[in-house]
């Protein structure tokens, strides 16, 4: 894995809205795995408010995510300025 899937997977580990099957499905990671390389490469600190923010939340697993949601992020995420 490069440096720069590194670094996207921890964007969209950080992304409120990109469930963790995305990861998976993108890059073959699994969410335990993410956890992993999320400890790896974030500061302690960083790590801990990372895992307070995702834990429970239900944009994080398909699962859990109303039938209706289709996307991954937010309209207004990429829009250029």
């Amino acid at each position: 894995m490069t440096l720069q899937d590194e670094s996207r997977i921890i964007e969209m580990a950080w992304e409120d809205r990109t469930p963790f099957e995305a990861i998976a499905f993108n890059y073959g990671l699994s969410e335990g795995e993410v956890i992993a390389l999320m400890r790896r490469r974030l500061k302690p600190s960083s790590f801990r408010l990372w895992r307070r923010r995702v834990a429970g939340r239900k944009t994080k697993h398909e699962q859990l995510r109303h039938p209706g949601t289709i996307r991954a992020y937010c309209p207004s995420q990429y829009r250029h300025r």
